[in-house]
């Protein structure tokens, strides 16, 4: 857990009781899409590194939320979110740092994120805390229908 004494932000792992407002979060920053269930995703992530899933609060409101993983070979950022009212702020920021440190800890050599190609500002988010764009192209296939 860290404390951030200057913003009153607290960054901890994320409980079952947090799921409404980690969804509501989600919805106001556009991340859910038709082909997602967000309550299956958050099923799914606390069934499987649940120690990585992680929250950013001020005074015990849920503000931020991030879904860090490692398979052994590469991390993974999902469901990265600051509510649009906190975002600008460093919070964000904050979050990323906070989770890059597990990663690191757990010997993890580089992290991966996929962003949707019309978010701008978030590609510009990236590219300012150092991430840079793969020459890759992402391939997705469904095996569970949500």
């Amino acid at each position: 857990m860290l404390k951030n004494k200057k913003s009153n932000f607290n960054i901890r792992t994320f409980e079952s009781s947090d799921t409404d407002e980690v969804i509501f979060i989600w919805e106001q920053c556009g991340l859910i899409r038709s082909w997602n269930n967000p309550k299956l995703d958050i099923q799914r992530k606390i069934a499987f590194q649940k120690e990585f899933f992680l929250v950013g609060e001020i005074s015990k409101k849920i503000i931020a939320t991030a879904m860090f993983g490692y398979d052994g070979h590469r991390g993974w950022l999902n469901y990265f979110a600051v509510l649009p009212l906190f975002q600008k702020k460093g919070f964000g920021r904050q979050l990323l740092d906070f989770g890059e440190t597990i990663l690191i800890e757990e010997n993890c050599p580089k992290l991966n994120l996929q962003i949707r190609n019309d978010n701008a500002e978030a590609k510009n988010f990236y590219k300012k805390v150092g991430f840079n764009e793969d020459s890759s192209i992402s391939f997705g296939k469904r095996l569970i229908e949500d």
